[in-house]
């Protein structure tokens, strides 16, 4: 069992350690990679080693953040996994780690417990958002590039502050990353507006698997490895197509389906406010936040959609607006004229 400890806690802890590994999840995005390059460069300035490592690469957008990864001479002395909420985020490379986390900092409120202490906030918008109140607490200058590690993961994990996630706290800390220099016309172009032909490949592939189900309160996209590899798309190009099904008027839930090396599908559900995204993953093993949530299901595509399908109809009950009838084509008319 975990060992749940404040920031306090985890502050008087990371000054008395040294080697540190710090870990990131699979598919790292922007709250994983700047809670970690935030913590990363925080421990150097105390003058301690630390190294970061993730299962998968790390695309060439968040070289800024000058991240030294884990290499084979480094041996740590002290584990700490990053926006992590179990050990199925790991990744194959970093699986041999999962029973050797000595602390996890966390926002996610299914997060497993996998960690000897963990330093768990889900009131949190990010990972990020906790790590920049930890960093102040160890007493660490926050420099202008670990503000802009933090910046990333707080705007990111908000969809640049237009999710439900968003706090008077995440926009108070955000404020404060820029008065310590974060860099926020480069990081707003990085991460929101520059698209890489790639990614918009992505949005027409995902726009052409569309469905609507539950009329139309659920909108289902499903991209396979063979079309991504296709269109040469890597996982910065795919980071955040998950609100696109979400996005459309009417929708109430937003599901992405994505095939797995393995076979099995990696689902993301994205809700409107009123809806608990925690709730429909639930019983399929999943969890998340309570607009975003994931799990991953193991069976052809079939299966897989007929089962998330199965839990959103669920959550939809009572929801669905009755079926309109059928407009009649243009000319014509179902009554006619009286007779005489």
């Amino acid at each position: 069992m975990s060992e749940a400890i404040d920031i306090n806690v985890a502050a008087r802890k990371l000054a008395k350690v040294d080697n540190v590994l710090i870990l990131c999840h699979k598919n790292p995005d922007g709250d994983t990679l700047g809670s970690a390059g935030a913590l990363y460069w925080a421990l150097h300035s105390l003058g301690k080693k630390a190294a970061v490592f993730c299962s998968d690469p790390i695309h060439e957008r968040y070289q800024y953040m000058e991240l030294e990864q884990f290499y084979d001479q480094f041996e740590p002395q002290y584990v700490v996994a990053v926006d992590i909420a179990g050990t199925q985020l790991f990744g194959e490379r970093s699986a041999k780690w999962a029973d050797k986390v000595d602390m996890c900092i966390d926002h996610h409120g299914s997060n497993t417990g996998f960690a000897d202490q963990m330093l768990l906030d889900a009131t949190a918008a990010a990972t990020c958002e906790i790590m920049y109140t930890l960093i102040v607490t160890m007493g660490v200058e926050v420099t202008g590039r670990m503000a802009d590690c933090l910046y990333t993961g707080v705007s990111t994990d908000t969809g640049c502050f237009k999710f439900a996630n968003t706090t008077a706290s995440t926009h108070r800390v955000a404020a404060r990353l820029i008065d310590l220099g974060a860099n926020l016309q480069m990081l707003n172009e990085l991460l929101f507006e520059n698209k890489s032909k790639e990614r918009i490949a992505v949005e027409q592939l995902a726009l052409s698997t569309l469905e609507y189900h539950f009329e139309g309160c659920c909108a289902l996209i499903c991209l396979t490895r063979d079309q991504i590899a296709k269109i040469g798309a890597d996982e910065a190009d795919l980071e955040g197509i998950t609100s696109l099904p979400r996005s459309i008027d009417g929708v109430l839930v937003g599901i992405t389906m994505r095939q797995q090396p393995g076979g099995s599908y990696k689902i993301s559900v994205r809700t409107k406010v009123g809806l608990n995204a925690t709730e429909i993953v639930r019983g399929l093993g999943g969890g998340g936040h309570a607009q975003a949530a994931g799990c991953e299901i193991f069976g052809g595509l079939d299966y897989a959609k007929a089962a998330i399908l199965a839990e959103a109809g669920k959550a939809l009950e009572g929801r669905i607006p009755p079926r309109q009838p059928e407009k009649q084509p243009a000319g014509e008319r179902q009554d006619h004229a009286p007779e005489g």
